[in-house]
């Protein structure tokens, strides 16, 4: 088994795992969803007088739409869509209507999911100087040759390791450094449980 995997699986295996990774990744719930009245009454004059365009559409103005369904990403982007598909409007709207408008409104102001508010926490976890070397800006990280950490963006880390290292894997970076004149690059992925998002 590869070294650091086996020193990750040890670490893992620690009685305070858990704490110190959420030092990392403080995932704690966001508050409900602020949905605004004047739109919200809009939507239940619409509920109740059988405007289902307009039902959709002002649901689609949302960042969640209270259901889950495949079209849903097409007609949030084409919003004049809707006039060509009566169908997919009737079936979606049919749905909300079995639905109503209380179980519409819990949907579309449910708190965003823990596991879609963690990509940046790594890189601030990076920020607060935890690993000990200095973080640096791209035209100092190059002309520099002592430990540092590399401080960019998603793509300025990949174009870097790519054009420098020779990295040739279409998979973004999360953490370029440099350590003892040798590099280090990682990707950094928190697994909550097999399977899912």
């Amino acid at each position: 088994m590869n070294y650091w995997t086996q020193l990750s699986i040890d670490y893992a295996n620690q009685r305070n795992y858990l704490d110190s990774l959420f030092t990392v990744y403080p995932t704690i719930p966001d508050g409900i969803r602020d949905i605004d009245n004047d739109i919200w009454q809009t939507i239940e004059d619409a509920f109740n007088n059988k405007k289902d365009a307009e039902l959709l559409k002002l649901l689609l103005s949302f960042n969640l739409f209270p259901i889950k369904d495949s079209y849903v990403a097409y007609l949030k982007k084409d919003k004049s869509s809707l006039e060509r598909n009566p169908a997919t409007v009737a079936r979606l709207t049919g749905r909300l209507r079995e639905m109503g408008l209380t179980k519409i409104f819990e949907k579309c102001s449910e708190p965003k999911e823990t596991n879609r508010q963690i990509g940046p926490l790594f890189k601030r976890w990076i920020a607060k100087d935890t690993l000990g070397a200095p973080l640096q800006k791209m035209t100092e990280f190059i002309s520099h040759k002592g430990n540092a950490i590399l401080l960019a963006s998603d793509n300025e880390m990949l174009g870097f390791a790519t054009k420098k290292l020779g990295y040739n894997r279409n998979k973004g970076l999360d953490f370029v450094a440099r350590f003892n004149k040798k590099y280090v690059i990682g990707e950094a992925k928190f697994l909550t449980d097999f399977g899912g998002h």
